[in-house]
């Protein structure tokens, strides 16, 4: 893999990484008002986030790249389209988490494709422990989204 190919690869991560900061920070301010331990979870997944972008952009760095700044256009539409139908309809528990969780399919799939390349060993190593990181995201929401589906119905 050429090292313009691995700096892209690595700021396509950077940049889902930033929406998935971006998206659970919006939906732990949401959370603040109905559930805390909520609020919590998303923050906690906020901040697992940042720290995943901040290496990523080091690995940039140490590459001589230019790390990605800035998260993808459509997570940026997305978010304003959940804020504005969250302020019109309002949100349900179970309509925010399967939001997270198709958030987090869209990482499952980017990390997948980078995952798909030739990574340096030392990269892949990275990669795949925050791919496994994701994995836990999108299992969690999942999980939690249908506990509260399961609890509506009853």
């Amino acid at each position: 893999m050429t090292n313009d190919r691995l700096i892209s690869a690595l700021n396509d991560l950077i940049q889902i990484s930033k929406d998935g900061e971006k998206g659970f920070r919006t939906c732990a301010d949401d959370a603040a008002e109905r559930h805390a331990n909520y609020q919590e979870l998303f923050m906690a997944r906020a901040t697992e986030y940042a720290q995943t972008v901040l290496d990523l952009q080091d690995l940039v760095h140490r590459l001589g790249g230019e790390p990605a700044n800035h998260s993808t256009f459509g997570g940026t539409l997305h978010r304003q389209w959940m804020l504005l139908k969250s302020a019109i309809m309002g949100l349900d528990d179970a309509a925010v988490l399967g939001e997270c969780e198709r958030c987090e399919d869209t990482a499952v799939h980017v990390y997948r494709q980078a995952l798909g390349q030739d990574l340096p060993d030392d990269v892949r190593l990275i990669v795949e422990r925050q791919y496994q990181g994701v994995l836990l995201n999108h299992d969690k929401m999942h999980s939690l989204r249908n506990r509260v589906r399961t609890r509506n119905a009853a």
